[in-house]
């Protein structure tokens, strides 16, 4: 059986929860390959705005089972607390969510590393979410982590004390000044380790395998997106893995060519949250509309998103790298308004117009070159078929799929899972 893949394109923030969760109903098994808990996939439906950090969004739907890979990351303080926090809605998580051995352990150190990192860079600082991410992949290809099937071991609590007695000394190295109480973050960390141990451990490569084998139809989902990649991304304003297609193959043990579609998500304009460059941001009255009327503002961090036009340089280039098959626009409702709509096609680089994405996008090398569009003005949230949409939208929707040479098969109009509309 096929594997699907779903990513964002953009920097992070596309909405890619919401569509998982309208795709779920299709599928087995929800697997999720990479990140940790600082990106926030939300889900809204009933009324109700949930928010996971790190478990797959397919946790909602009563027949799929919920994997989270080997490329994953976990804070065993923040998992447990996701896990209280799904309680009120009586889910059978034991039966429904389990865990690679082979998925890394987020310690207490690891924050602390982060914050001091962080601290020591003054006005360089990258915009790390200072959720002990980075030190965690860091210690990963150091070959130093602390894993998932650590816990099952006899001497797991030396093997906590070895490493975190490592990472105090970096921070000492690092001589800023942080305030923290270890002593109590050990406590919490080793009371939410004896939670963990109530969920299933498996080896997810082989059973990812088995699953393929009896015809289990089956979804990976990234976190972040595309232009975060830390091979592919605007580095080094990345996370620490892999958030393009090749990273469900590493962080879950898949082979490359067993998969199937690929689902790009993208946004109809574009965020990004911390710091980087960004060719299309706005810095006028368009963008700030941009992000009130989106509500863009980070479902963890809470943290506003800088807004700009759509980038089709940069979407290409994502299609490009992760062989996106099919497209998704989300958030088509936000853009209601406007007089007029841009979208960049192409940049001025040092000088010279080229079409695909440079090495360096920094502003002092890029000028974006647009191609205008008119607005609309229909309210798009109760809309439920193409036909409805606004010409103008529809035009716009259009220009996108000849440019990137792939169809947009979902157009979203709102939060809800139900403002969703198919094409």
């Amino acid at each position: 059986m096929a594997v699907d893949l779903l990513l964002g394109l953009q920097w992070g923030d596309e909405g890619k929860g919401k569509i998982v969760d309208v795709l779920t109903s299709n599928y087995d098994i929800i697997a999720r390959f990479q990140g940790g808990p600082n990106a926030g996939h939300t889900l809204e439906f009933d009324g109700i705005k949930h928010v996971l950090r790190t478990i797959p969004s397919g946790i909602f739907h009563k027949t799929a089972v919920n994997v989270i890979g080997n490329g994953v990351v976990i804070d065993p303080v923040v998992f447990q607390k996701e896990i209280e926090g799904l309680e009120k809605f009586n889910l059978d998580i034991k039966s429904k969510l389990i865990i690679s051995r082979k998925a890394h352990l987020i310690l207490p150190t690891h924050r602390l590393l982060d914050a001091a990192s962080e601290a020591s860079k003054g006005k360089a600082k990258i915009g790390s979410t200072l959720k002990g991410i980075g030190p965690t992949y860091m210690d990963k290809t150091g070959r130093n982590g602390i894993r998932v099937g650590d816990i099952e071991l006899e001497d797991f609590k030396e093997r906590y004390r070895a490493l975190a007695d490592k990472h105090q000394a970096m921070i000492a190295f690092y001589d800023v000044a942080i305030e923290y109480n270890l002593e109590e973050l050990e406590k919490e960390f080793f009371e939410s380790i004896e939670e963990l141990k109530k969920l299933d451990f498996i080896d997810s490569e082989e059973y990812m395998h088995q699953a393929q084998k009896a015809g289990k139809s089956i979804l990976c989902e990234g976190a972040q997106g595309s232009l975060l990649d830390v091979d592919f991304g605007t580095y080094p304003f990345v996370t620490s893995s892999n958030t393009t297609a090749a990273g469900a193959c590493t962080g879950l043990g898949i082979a490359p060519n067993k998969i199937k579609e690929v689902y790009g998500i993208f946004k109809a304009y574009i965020t990004r949250v911390g710091s980087g460059p960004f060719p299309t941001e706005l810095f006028d009255q368009d963008g700030t509309t941009m992000a009130k009327v989106g509500n863009e503002f980070g479902s963890v961090t809470g943290r506003q998103r800088r807004c700009g036009w759509l980038d089709l340089v940069a979407l290409k280039y994502a299609v490009q790298v992760n062989g996106v098959t099919q497209l998704m626009m989300m958030k088509g409702d936000v853009l209601s308004g406007f007089e007029t709509l841009k979208i960049c096609t192409g940049y001025t680089y040092k000088g010279q117009d080229i079409a695909h994405f440079p090495y360096n996008i920094e502003p002092e090398n890029v000028t974006p070159v647009y191609k205008e569009f008119k607005g609309w003005k229909a309210d798009l949230t109760g809309m439920t078929t193409y036909q409805e949409l606004p010409t103008e939208l529809k035009e716009y929707i259009e220009f996108i799929e000849k440019e990137v040479e792939v169809p947009i098969k979902i157009v979203s109009v709102g939060p809800d899972r139900k403002q969703t509309i198919l094409k």
